[in-house]
């Protein structure tokens, strides 16, 4: 098969390592991809949301499917722009339709969605500009932390967790009036959880489902959970706390229902299922969803995944998933992510980074790179992922702290305390 992954990150060069392992995969073409994916696969200089340049670029190239990573495609609707298009209705797309990316797309839309369905979260209210006021009042009845979340897609940055009350109120008047642009015209005010997080991956063809390695990130830049939101530190799988009557409770109280509800809706969805879960008292309840994998969770999921990955997204597209059985490596992985100085602030690119030739038993997935003039160079503030296999937690990761001291570019930094709460 030809195949078309769009994205640019670490979750997407763990994507292009796991589907070229396949028999299946005949040619590779990543849109844009990074210096990591450029060495497994052809990089394709198209922007993931021009829907018009990936259309022509599957016809010209006889793509027989595409894979989509970042979620912005999705909610903008490119799973439908093929099912439309008379040229393209017959190219699968890894990925739910634009409905089905609401679950992401819109807090306030998975909010009532769960609500339907029955399916444990957090109280909650949304508000605009019109009922600021009400806004106002509903802060003042909620215990502290108050969370606010932008309805939209913020990039990672439109969750707020204030202490102080007025601090929310002003926070909020800021969110509506367009701190986060489009996305915080509107605003979910929900009660503050308390608990251990965890992520579930679900794949589903609409009808039937696999559940895929169970993991849990780090999104805070300083060590403790401290500092500012980061698009993700780092990340391990399994989850030691996860235990099977946790998990009987996760698949009978949100993903048998959330599926359900998908069907009930009629809406397509052929991808992914991200679940955001917190377990409070013993119970599972649902922070968020994403309609697509995480990142930095991808490189700890796909490593522990012994199946093809291609033959999965095969039987997705034709609706057999069913039929498939999942084999995952009883080894635990964890990944510590790079990233440039300043991160998640302001940064610099263009950093040469050396090292990466000289690490042993680590997977070095890249994510914010770019070649220059024949060296690998930083492009983002995420810029490396390093994943390793142990018998447990800590063994892999002292190999990837091994090899985080290996790797070395100006202004590297990385936390040095993942799993710290295990």
């Amino acid at each position: 098969m030809n195949l078309l992954l769009l994205g640019s990150g670490g979750r997407e060069h763990a994507f292009a390592w796991k589907l070229t392992q396949s028999q299946h995969c005949k040619q590779l073409f990543v849109a844009p991809g990074n210096a990591g994916t450029a060495q497994i696969a052809n990089n394709i200089p198209l922007n993931p949301n021009d829907f018009e340049s990936i259309g022509q670029f599957c016809v010209k190239q006889q793509i027989d499917m595409v894979i989509v990573g970042p979620e912005e495609p999705l909610v903008r609707g490119i799973y439908d722009f093929f099912l439309e298009n008379k040229d393209l209705h017959n190219i699968p797309v890894i990925g739910p339709s634009k409905q089905g990316a609401q679950l992401e797309g819109s807090k306030a839309f998975a909010k009532k969605f769960m609500a339907d369905y029955n399916i444990p979260t957090a109280a909650y209210q949304e508000f605009t500009l019109e009922n600021l006021e009400e806004g106002y009042q509903f802060i003042d009845q909620q215990a502290t932390p108050i969370v606010l979340k932008a309805d939209g897609l913020a990039a990672g940055k439109g969750v707020l967790i204030l202490d102080d009350r007025q601090e929310a109120k002003q926070a909020l008047k800021e969110m509506l009036e367009g701190k986060f642009g489009a996305a915080s015209n509107k605003v979910v005010i929900e009660e503050f959880l308390d608990g251990i997080e965890f992520s579930v991956f679900v794949l589903t063809d609409g009808n039937s489902y696999k559940i895929l390695p169970v993991a849990k990130d780090y999104k805070r830049i300083g060590e403790g959970d401290t500092g500012l939101n980061t698009g993700g530190m780092g990340a391990v799988s399994p989850v030691p706390f996860l235990d099977d009557k946790l998990m009987e409770k996760v698949i009978s109280n949100v993903v048998e229902p959330t599926i359900k509800g998908l069907q009930d809706r009629k809406i397509a969805y052929k991808g992914f299922v991200f679940i955001g879960l917190i377990r409070v008292d013993g119970e599972p309840m649902v922070i968020e969803y994403n309609c697509r994998m995480g990142d930095p969770e991808t490189e700890v999921v796909l490593p522990r995944l012994k199946s093809d990955l291609l033959g999965l997204f095969d039987a997705v597209a034709k609706g057999t998933l069913e039929e498939q059985s999942i084999e995952i490596d009883e080894q635990a992985a964890c990944t510590v992510m790079l990233v440039s100085g300043g991160y998640p602030e302001a940064y610099e690119k263009g950093k040469e980074i050396s090292g990466i030739k000289e690490v042993s038993d680590s997977l070095v997935f890249q994510a914010g790179t770019a070649e220059k003039e024949g060296a690998i160079v930083t492009n983002g503030g995420r810029v490396i992922a390093l994943t390793s296999y142990g018998t447990d937690f800590k063994a892999a990761l002292e190999l990837s702290y091994k090899n985080a001291a290996i790797i070395n570019f100006e202004g590297k930094n990385y936390r040095k305390d993942i799993g710290f709460d295990l």
